[in-house]
């Protein structure tokens, strides 16, 4: 994995204020994520979600 792509520490929260739980965020290029494609769906638990390119290369996520 490259070093740029590594999942850093963002933040420590829990709902205890006495036990730390570690937040991580990781950077995926929109390029790698698409694959070629203009739409991607996404599956989220039990919902599907529709990523895509718009006209002017935005990213616009619908359910």
């Amino acid at each position: 994995m490259d070093a740029s792509l590594r999942p850093s520490q963002v933040n420590k929260t829990n709902h205890s204020p006495a036990v730390a739980q570690e937040i991580v965020s990781l950077v995926v290029d929109s390029a790698d994520l698409m694959n070629g494609a203009r739409e991607i769906r996404i599956r989220h638990g039990i919902s599907l979600y529709r990523l895509r390119v718009t006209a002017s290369d935005k990213l616009i996520l619908t359910k």
